[in-house]
């Protein structure tokens, strides 16, 4: 089965307003493109969404992430994000805010924007086509390693500093079946750098 969906990390959720609509106004255009690929979506035979994207907030270590389980939505806005307050990777939790919960992986979110402060945005998307053709020859995380955990976030620091990933901005998830990661200093080089191996 795929291990998508499932939040693995201690949640402290506070229910508050959406945000701004402007707020997410590009972050939200690009998810919609990414849905329309089906690099976003739903597995109905699993019944859990799976795909999610950020974008870091001014020059903090706040974040504004998709919800968890928004994947069957063809078209989300400002009701679909969460702003992640604070996270602490070694204890595994995410403090988050907004109409609905931060995805489930907003850990590995978190870890990816620990890496650098010039990455601006995270992407996580899932293609079986392009997992199996990048895997190993693109930065791959450990098969070992599942999304969500403490150990992918020290994964990520790993190809960071091992690999090219800083310069290609597209990582494997060899732990997590069909799962691919990109940053970008802009959400519209994340995606662009996904769609980039599409084609």
């Amino acid at each position: 089965m795929i291990d998508e969906g499932y939040t693995k990390y201690e949640c402290n959720w506070r229910e508050a307003p959406p945000l701004p609509a402007e707020a997410v106004a590009e972050l939200n255009a690009w998810r919609n493109r990414l849905h329309d690929q089906g690099l976003i979506g739903y597995y109905p035979e699993h019944g859990v969404g799976f795909g999610n994207v950020s974008i870091r907030e001014s020059d903090s270590d706040t974040f504004i992430i998709s919800g968890t389980q928004t994947g069957h939505i063809e078209r989300t806005d400002e009701r679909h994000y969460a702003r992640v307050t604070r996270c602490d990777i070694g204890a595994n939790r995410v403090h988050c805010e907004g109409p609905v919960q931060a995805s489930s992986e907003a850990l590995t979110h978190a870890a990816i924007y620990a890496l650098d402060p010039a990455i601006r945005a995270v992407v996580h998307v899932h293609d079986a086509a392009m997992w199996n053709e990048l895997i190993d020859s693109v930065p791959t995380t450990s098969r070992d390693v599942s999304y969500g955990t403490p150990e992918m976030a020290h994964e990520f620091r790993r190809i960071y500093e091992e690999t090219d990933f800083e310069l290609q901005g597209v990582a494997v998830m060899g732990g997590h079946e069909e799962g691919i990661v990109s940053f970008g200093s802009d959400i519209a080089q994340a995606a662009r750098r996904i769609l980039h191996h599409r084609y």
